[in-house]
């Protein structure tokens, strides 16, 4: 019997208003400021206005919430239509806020002659001080009564740059004993003389998010706008701006944002770890952002089925990120190409081999399709383990290389060490074996061994530089830090460790355009660093969760 898939709340909103007649068709939208990159908590949104919308046969907007001038940049714009479109989505129309800064002026203007707004001269620390406590009623500010006629003549000498930044501002006048903080006359306006990355030069008042995002909405006849929960306070105010204006009734939805473990989803500390040298960009596979996990190998199809799986809530959660590289091993596992690859060598001397002599063995890509495409791999007289494959004294559950012991060479013959040889500091450098010419895995005789360890052949082998990278913090719930400490305090040290690695030859021709998996290891991708002079690999992540915090 099919499972049926239980609706979320959202759905079910939707659903109902279809069946009503309160809506005709669906239209959504993703709203992001352009003063950052995206990160994890901006994918869950993404898939969520976009699959709801295609869902229902509806479209979804790109609209740039672009009222601070200050903080935003035409590189933010690039960067978030590129991972949108990185994690398989389309949008409708791509617009700004700022396309709206005519039509928002027209609309104070006529709140101003109503009588629903006024200019206000109290500095900021005043304004803040006058809205009261939420046990305690604001008080009217002594600009409060001017009369809509003076009110229109200060903000046109506003909006024409007679008065400096912070010198006043434009207010919604409701009620400043208002239960409800939000409705102490609101500003709707403020002065800022800073050129705008696309209005140049022409404004220098911007209207506040407040009386921004519904008029946006509805100006769009955005039929659900669904936000994270942080912003279920503003949206008394955002009905109440389209009601006064008589405007389209969008409407405000809210869900849980995504939390996750060892993660940090704040802009502004992530800015931080980019400018203090913490990490080495937006794209450091440690961080959290979009353009960060995409170098780091994960996939659009994994985020999505992640996001899928946490589902949609109203109730924040923390949600454990080995979920999140769960899906990207279950999306990999499935697709990425295998290669060996070792990291940390002990050379073997097979002493019966011919020397001289190179044997090609036809390996599938993909163990999920032995019949599928195949790449050569070289066997010869010396080849390279991984140190962690050998054990001088070894315990009995010990299933790897030990002296007078014996593994197979994968997809090739059964090898047994005969002689261990160490350096000057005791340390073991190489391992003399003998194979088993009878263990071939296509003409020879069937012989079971308890272990199989991966190699690559000496002379063959190419040097790669590995970048194992690690969980960027060590504290699991990052908003638990403690007040005597910094969030930087808890940076793992242990995030990124460089080795040097050998790989087959193989590894270099891989066009896959997706992480390959290294045997027994985990997953890694080619790092844009990467030349073919020095290729350069990101582990994306282990085979399996072994991580333990302390």
């Amino acid at each position: 019997m099919e499972e049926t898939k239980t609706r979320n709340f959202l759905e079910e909103i939707i659903e109902e208003d279809l069946a009503s007649g309160k809506v005709d068709s669906i239209m959504t939208r993703f709203p992001p400021e352009p003063n950052g990159y995206l990160h994890l908590g901006h994918a869950k949104s993404i898939c969520l206005n976009f699959g709801l919308a295609q869902k229902y046969g509806g479209k979804t907007n790109l609209r740039y919430d672009d009222t601070n001038p200050t903080k935003e940049d035409t590189e933010y714009v690039d960067s978030i239509k590129e991972d949108i479109h990185w994690l398989g989505f389309q949008w409708e129309k791509e617009l700004y806020a700022s396309d709206y800064f005519d039509q928002l002026y027209e609309w104070a203007e006529q709140m101003i002659l109503r009588g629903q707004a006024y200019v206000d001269d109290q500095t900021q620390e005043e304004i803040r001080e006058g809205r009261g406590t939420v046990d305690k009623p604001g008080k009217n500010s002594p600009w409060r009564d001017r009369t809509p006629e003076e009110n229109l003549r200060l903000f046109r000498e506003m909006k024409a740059g007679k008065y400096a930044d912070g010198e006043k501002v434009l207010r919604a006048k409701i009620d400043m004993a208002h239960p409800n903080m939000m409705f102490r006359d609101p500003l709707m306006y403020r002065i800022k003389h800073t050129s705008h990355h696309r209005t140049g030069d022409k404004w220098c008042i911007y209207p506040m998010y407040d009386f921004t995002h519904g008029q946006s909405d509805s100006i769009e006849h955005i039929t659900h706008s669904i936000c994270t929960l942080e912003f279920d306070v503003h949206r008394p105010l955002y009905d109440w701006y389209i009601q006064t204006l008589g405007i389209y009734p969008s409407h405000q939805y809210e869900f849980a944002r995504l939390n996750l473990t060892y993660t940090l989803m704040s802009k502004r500390k992530l800015l931080e770890l980019v400018q203090k040298g913490l990490v080495s960009g937006w794209d450091d596979p440690r961080m959290p952002t979009l353009c960060g996990v995409r170098r780091r190998g994960y996939t659009p199809e994994a985020l999505r089925m992640f996001c899928d799986k946490i589902g949609v809530s109203k109730r924040d959660q923390l949600m454990d990120i080995q979920l999140l590289e769960w899906c990207v091993r279950q999306d990999l596992n499935a697709r990425s190409n295998r290669y060996m690859v070792v990291q940390d060598p002990i050379k073997v001397h097979i002493t019966n081999w011919e020397p001289g002599k190179v044997e090609w063995f036809d390996c599938p890509l993909n163990p999920a399709e032995p019949e599928g495409a195949k790449r050569r791999v070289p066997f010869t007289g010396e080849l390279l383990i991984d140190r962690a494959d050998f054990m001088e004294d070894a315990p009995k559950k010990f299933f790897r290389l030990r002296p007078d012991g014996e593994v197979r060479l994968k997809y090739t013959y059964i090898i047994q060490c005969n002689e261990v040889i160490k350096d000057e500091h005791g340390r073991i450098a190489e391992l003399n074996c003998t194979f088993d010419p009878t263990t071939h895995p296509v003409t020879g005789e069937w012989r079971s061994v308890k272990g199989t360890i991966h190699w690559v052949s000496a002379e063959h082998a190419v040097p790669i530089e590995i970048r194992n990278y690690d969980r960027l913090f060590t504290l699991a719930d990052m908003s638990t830090v403690p007040e005597d400490k910094d969030y930087k305090d808890f940076l793992n040290p242990d995030s990124l460790i460089v080795v040097k690695g050998y790989a087959e030859p193989a590894l270099l021709e891989d066009q896959s355009g997706i992480a390959v998996q290294f045997e027994r290891t985990g997953y890694y991708v080619a790092d844009k660093d990467s030349t073919l002079e020095h290729p350069v690999f990101n582990k994306t992540t282990a085979l399996k969760d072994s991580y333990k915090p302390e």
